[in-house]
């Protein structure tokens, strides 16, 4: 007889030993395995890993197969994991409709099972009797399945089971977004039963989606009709939520040993090896035992303090779950698992770790439990005896511990033998990865991105070809079909049906960039698509093209960092007569192109050329779903003609107005066809748009600011000057004060200024400035194409003048332009001046103007209040007298004559206000016409002449909704981040914290900005902005876990405000003014602290008009100018003191004054951007918590943080930062708030040094506040310092006024406010002393006299 190797041998002990602990446990009639004998449930997880360990042993002995025997063993093993492999998939295929309803509700009703019965299949227990909604179970399903296929074996058997598996991706492609019970299968720790977003989830969820991509199920014997398709995007989605969260598993997690699974084998979803290896650190030192890992900390499973607090639970003595203030009592005894040995054993293994491997084998070795027949055998866990529970309280990881649980733990066992069988390389990685996920962190080749530029006719060509600029049309494309990015969201949604099945496909109405960057084929034809966000049926921000042109350059930073595919993407970008300014190219449109040809743009290789030319090396796709039998080309010529048809389908409604020629009302002397009671109609009604903006943030301001800005009302210093520059993040080095500041006049003695002008009246004046700052451009294709002269492909609706046009925009604008250019220092008619950033306007105008100009220090500028917006005019009794009696009739005649467009804006409000949305004007007299059609049309006239206030205005009455506003706001929340609209406190200001369908999260926008609708508007685009500068910047978003859209509004206010010199309500009028890529950037500059102002531009309008337009534009830096004026600062510093005692007289004396007086008001106006944005130090949130360790309770404003939270939450836990947070945004002034902030980083200092063991009292933070606010009054009284003006007197028997004269809010002086944290005389420094008095620390320092209070 033939001896066998030893490696046979080895097989045959590992086979008796499957047959002995997994095989044992499966029911010979269905295939599936349960978990114990004393149930018959058979778990999804556990049989996955049960049936791997299966698969490995079978090619184990196809491998090395010695006699017809081993053979045999083979077969019979390979054919047993496609029985139970199918088990699985008929278990959940009688399931079928649960995963329909679930695309559309994801709700946990609706999941899938956990668990089936092992003995029919069938599900054993009922939807609401267990956490059945458990993504990464479903996603290990399909990333076994797929590297199963892609091994040679075959599971899947008909198209139907294929469909099917393909409605599994769609159940599981936005697991990024899906709180589910995770792992464990109790969702939060408590055991509850509330579900969390879980890091383990949406990486195997990631896993499973690569691993499937392109597959085709049917193995070699397959065709079109059996490859499954994801999308590439979601991939990238779960991949930017995993990093974002790891080494966090979720919000009530802070670290869990099931990640494991997830950075290593079976799932290798981290590619980023810096995570990767953080995460698996991270997991060591916290949860690494003699015995195993624990799962995560303060895991109560099965130890013996959780049997007791069941026990002696009166209420509910059967209770699964704990009580929060229990979970302390696991610290440090939490079971131990052997599990996760097995898991750090497989990743030595696939990283070549050697050392690694047999350290691992080593520790496993010693845990190994042998049962009466011999078997080495994997326990579930190891736990800590009753009688040892004390001395492992004291001396943590001391005792020796005792296996319990399941003996045998199917999910532990089965990872072992495929542990030991790799070990003694019976069957290699590769053969257990044959899809190769285990080198995702391999180094990949530098990409080079392919862009296709085309021309959207030939009118578009020539001018591209005046540009140098040689590039095919859409026509010219041919064999290539281009088709917008909708016509590929119309085509997928016939991936994955089956009517017989009942299963609509993919439901998905989004697609990215990754999947329009694709090529595609389909019946020998080549589809390209142009990325969505050149789609112009969006919503108005399409029409900005310095915003296309920055996300074109987003999109390109974006393919670098997350494309995997074969082949390089291509992107095809189609200019079109929207693009054009002029007769020529738009300045940011061109100089992306430009770039395009040099072959790089922003640090990323591109290659330009014809579409034809680069068919070669794109990513082509197959749309094999479209190419089956069933699909005929009728059918599919019907698909894409109606997807066609509909995105270029133009939208602009029938003309009812005149066309617009003007934009600002023009005044006497401009020759009109209006009639003289018209005219005055008109002048009564002009502003009304204005007034529903209004807004007041100077009862917050310093009283110089709040002078200085009414003086500014009337014009002395208007926004119209020069180029001003503001830094959110100013960052001065001492606490000291400069000297009261004081408005020099250049040139010319000091006058007084002008009085201030009434509120109406300042109003007024800000609505006839405000339009004339709205910029014209060209007209938009996607509105319907409104010009004669330029033909397109798009329907446009014709329409007839009745009415003579204007020629000019009047006397009123031109005396606004000589006006500003007067004030103007620096003026940009076509760019940006040479100088940027003068550290102040200390030159005249080039024009000789007599007008004053002030040296102001940043503190005059500073304009940080609180916004009150006023309500509609509509609830004013004044302007409901002014407008009684005005006959509609009238209003709807000079409606008719009037050609301006904020005439024709005024008429149509006031005509909403008073008979609302639907009341018929009867303009028209062959339709009709309500004013919601007049409204529509204002809309799209303003889209195209980009006139962005009135845009906004319209949208808002429309109540008009940003395209994927809900998916914004979810990519904000899934990265742990609340989101709040509306101004504090609550109820107006409105929290959301979990996703909520588009039309609720509308409704709840526009609620909580009341009458503000241009508001409502803003905080749309704001939640968008956010949300992609959260995808590509997430650094911007450290430590800060509520974003109140409210209060960021207010302080891009308030930041305008300072940068122009203007009041608030003019600040308002302007940024409803600026174009959605300049919103964009002010949002940029306000989160990064980068330096930015604001510049007058003049710009023609479109198409050859002579109508000029001027608008604020917000600009950075250059970086050699910032550093060239800090260099100053400090070189000026150090002749301070001799600068202040004596008045300045030369030009050199007023700059020193300057850069003296521009210290004033920096730290006041960083702590109220900070305390806006809810920022907070680093590791702020585990240093309160080590605080409440040590004291009964700490008391911020209306909210009492109870010591016990530290027993329900760990110190880097997220819902503990969460409540600390929900405290601190109950204080409404953010500057109070950010001192409040400082004073618990000082008793974190305290308490980090052990001065004292603990606190005996509740900490009252406002307490420890006002305490260092005396204390600092009382060294300014001492030392004649700045509060001798408002809050601080040598006199005894001072009593500060109520409200305080200098603005301080919340009863403290703003000179404190405005004060450095470091420094002898810095608010830590009084805060230090406030705490060691208030709180009896001094007591420990033993009676020393003298104690050094000043922070490290």
């Amino acid at each position: 007889m033939r001896s066998r190797r030893n490696s046979g041998v080895r097989l045959d002990y590992f086979h008796s030993l499957l047959e002995r602990t997994i095989f044992k446990n499966q029911n010979p009639v269905t295939g599936l395995y349960f978990s114990n004998t004393e149930s018959n449930d058979a778990w999804v997880r556990d049989n996955v890993y049960a049936i791997m360990a299966v698969w490995a042993l079978s090619m184990s002995y196809r491998k090395q197969a010695d006699l017809d025997e081993d053979r045999a063993k083979a077969y019979n093993l390979e054919q047993d994991v496609v029985r139970s492999m199918r088990a699985l998939l008929t278990s959940m295929i009688k399931q079928v409709a649960k995963v329909e309803k679930f695309k559309h509700t994801q709700s946990l009703e609706d999941s899938l099972h956990a668990k089936y019965s092992s003995v029919t299949g069938h599900t054993c227990v009922g939807d609401k009797e267990w956490g059945h909604l458990q993504v990464d179970a479903t996603s290990l399903y399909l990333l076994m399945l797929s590297q199963m296929t892609a091994s040679g074996l075959q599971i899947v058997f008909t198209l139907d089971e294929v469909d099917f598996i393909q409605n599994l991706v769609f159940y599981i492609e936005n697991a990024y977004r899906i709180p589910d019970y995770g792992i464990w299968e109790r969702g939060d720790k408590t055991n509850h039963g509330q579900p969390e977003l879980n890091a383990s989830s949406i990486g195997m969820a990631k896993a499973a989606m690569e691993a499937v991509n392109e597959l085709d199920l049917f193995c070699a014997r397959g065709g079109a009709a059996s490859v499954i398709h994801i999308k590439s995007d979601k991939v990238a989605q779960c991949q930017a939520i995993l990093h974002s969260m790891l080494p966090r598993e979720s919000s009530s997690k802070e670290i869990d040993a099931g990640l494991l699974s997830v950075i290593g084998f079976p799932a290798f979803a981290v590619d980023d090896e810096n995570i990767l290896n953080y995460t698996r650190d991270t997991i060591v030192s916290k949860l690494q035992g003699q015995y195993g890992c624990k799962r995560f900390l303060r895991d109560g499973y099965k130890t013996v303090k959780e049997h007791e607090q069941v026990t002696i639970h009166e209420k509910d003595p059967a209770r699964m779950y704990y009580e929060p203030a229990e979970l302390k009592i696991f610290e440090n005894i939490e079971c131990e698992w052997p599990l996760f040995y097995v898991y750090l054993m497989l990743d030595g293994i696939f990283t070549g770790n050697k050392e690694k491997t047999s350290e691992y084998f080593d520790a496993i070795d010693e845990l190994m439990v042998y049962l009466p027949d011999g078997s080495k055998v994997m326990p579930e866990l190891y736990y800590v005896p009753e009688e040892k529970v004390e001395l492992e309280y004291r001396s943590p990881s001391s005792q020796v511990r005792k296996a319990g649980g399941r003996i045998p733990h199917l999910w532990s066992q089965a990872l072992y033998i495929i542990a030991m069988l790799l070990k003694e390389n019976h069957v290699t990685t590769g053969e257990l990865d044959p899809l190769n996920r285990r080198q995702v962190t391999e180094a990949k080749p530098d990409l080079v991105i392919q862009v296709a530029v085309l021309a959207e006719d030939t009118v578009v060509q020539e001018v591209l070809k005046s540009h140098d600029i040689f590039v095919q049309t859409v026509a010219e494309a041919s064999p290539i079909f281009i088709y917008p990015a909708r016509v590929l969201i119309h085509i997928f949604k016939h991936l994955g049906e089956n009517k017989k099945m009942k299963l609509s496909g993919n439901v998905c109405g989004e697609t990215g960039v990754l999947s329009t960057s694709m090529l595609y084929t389909l019946h020998g034809k080549i589809l390209a698509f142009v990325p969505q966000f050149l789609d112009h049926h969006q919503f108005y921000l399409a029409l900005d093209n310095d915003l296309l042109a920055d996300l074109m350059k987003n999109d390109v930073a974006f393919l670098r960092n997350n494309w995997k595919e074969l082949g390089r993407p291509t992107v095809t970008i189609t200019v079109t007569h929207g693009m054009i300014e002029n007769e020529s190219i738009q300045k940011s449109i061109l100089s992306n192109i430009r770039k395009f040809q040099t072959g790089y743009i922003n640090g990323v290789q591109i290659h330009m050329d014809k579409i034809g030319n680069l068919i070669s090396t794109s990513c082509i796709k197959r749309l094999t779903f479209l190419e089956s039998e069933h699909a005929s080309d009728a059918s599919l010529a019907l698909v894409l003609g109606q997807s066609s048809s509909q995105n270029l389908k133009s939208n602009y409604p029938q003309p009812s107005l005149p066309a617009v020629v003007a934009l600002d009302t023009p005044e006497s002397g401009t020759s009109t066809p209006q009639s003289a009671s018209s005219h005055d109609s008109s002048r009564r009604l002009h502003g009304i748009i204005s007034r529903t903006r209004s807004i007041d943030i100077e009862s917050g301001l310093p009283t110089q600011t709040r002078q200085r800005l009414q003086a500014s009302a009337l014009g002395a210093s208007s926004a119209d000057s020069s180029v001003m520059q503001s830094s959110p993040m100013g960052r001065p080095t001492t606490g000291s004060r400069g000297i009261p500041s004081i408005p020099i006049e250049i040139g010319r003695r000091p006058s007084a200024a002008p009085p201030p002008a009434p509120p109406v009246t300042r109003r007024l004046l800000n609505r006839q400035r405000r339009l004339s700052r709205d910029i014209f451009a060209e007209d938009v294709s996607a509105f319907g194409e409104l010009k004669d002269s330029v033909h397109t492909k798009f329907s446009t609706p014709k329409h007839t003048n009745h009415l003579p046009t204007v020629t000019g925009l009047g006397s009123s604008f031109e005396r606004t332009l000589q006006k500003a250019r007067s004030f103007c220092v620096g003026q940009a008619d076509s760019g940006l001046p040479g100088g940027l950033f003068p550290l102040s306007p200390l030159s005249p105008s080039s024009t000789g103007s007599s007008d004053r100009h002030f040296v102001l220090p940043e503190e005059s500028t500073d304009s940080t209040g609180m916004i009150r917006k006023v309500a509609s005019w509509m609830d004013t009794t004044e302007l409901m007298d002014l407008y009684a009696g005005q006959e509609d009739e009238e209003l709807v005649s000079q409606l008719r004559a009037c050609t301006t467009l904020s005439e024709q804006a005024d008429i149509v409000h006031y005509l909403f206000e008073k008979n609302g949305l639907d009341w018929n004007t009867h303009i028209n007299k062959e339709s009709e016409v309500t004013v919601r059609n007049l409204m529509t049309e204002l809309y799209y006239k303003s889209a195209k002449h980009r006139t962005w206030s009135l845009v906004r205005h319209a949208a808002g009455i429309l109540q008009k909704r940003v395209e994927h506003l809900a998916q914004s706001v979810t990519d904000l929340l899934v990265r742990q981040k609340q989101v709040s609209v509306g101004l504090p406190p609550e109820p107006r200001e409105r929290i959301i914290l979990a996703p909520l369908p588009p039309n609720e999260l509308e409704e709840l926008i526009y609620e909580s900005c009341g009458e503000d609708r241009s508001g409502a508007v803003l905080t749309q685009e704001l939640i968008i902005y956010l949300s992609l500068f959260i995808r590509t910047e997430p650094h911007l978003f450290t430590q800060m876990f509520r974003l109140r859209v409210g209060l960021i509004m207010q302080v891009m206010t308030s930041e305008l405000a300072r940068a122009m010199n203007c009041d608030a309500d003019d600040a308002y009028e302007q940024l409803v003014t600026l174009s959605p890529c300049e919103l964009k950037e002010l949002l940029h500059h306000i989160l990064s602290g980068r330096e930015f102002g604001v510049t007058i531009t003049s710009t023609k309008s479109s198409h050859g008009s002579t109508l000029m337009n001027r608008r604020p534009t917000i600009i950075c830096a250059p970086k050699e100018e910032v550093s060239a004026g800090l260099t100053l600062k400090r070189q000026l510093t150090r002749s301070r003191r001799k600068s202040l005692t004596r008045q300045p007289t030369t030009i050199q004396d007023l700059v020193e004054q300057e850069v003296t007086e521009d210290r004033v008001g920096l730290w006041l106006r960083r702590r109220r951007v900070d305390g806006s944005l809810n920022r907070a130090p680093a590791d702020f949130y585990a240093k309160v918590w080590k605080i409440l360790e040590v004291c009964p309770g700490i008391q911020i404003a209306r909210r009492f943080l109870s010591q016990s939270m530290t027993r329900e939450m760990t110190s880097n836990e997220f819902k503990f930062a969460l409540e600390v947070e929900n405290a601190l945004n109950t204080v409404p002034e953010p500057e109070y708030r950010q001192l409040m902030v400082e004073t618990l980083m000082v008793i974190a200092c305290v308490v980090e040094n052990a001065w004292i063991p603990g606190f005996g009292q509740v900490i009252d933070v406002a307490q420890l506040v006002n305490a260092a606010n005396n204390l600092f009054l009382g060294d300014q009284a001492a030392y004649d310092g700045d509060a001798l003006q408002c809050c601080a007197s040598t006199d005894p028997g001072f009593q500060r006024p109520h409200p305080l004269s200098c603005q301080g809010t919340a009863g403290i002086c703003e000179h404190f406010y405005d004060s450095a944290p470091s420094g002898c005389y810095g608010t830590m420094v009084y805060m230090t002393k406030a705490s060691l008095q208030i709180l009896n620390v001094a007591q420990m320092f033993e009676g020393q006299d003298r104690v050094d209070c000043r922070p490290s």
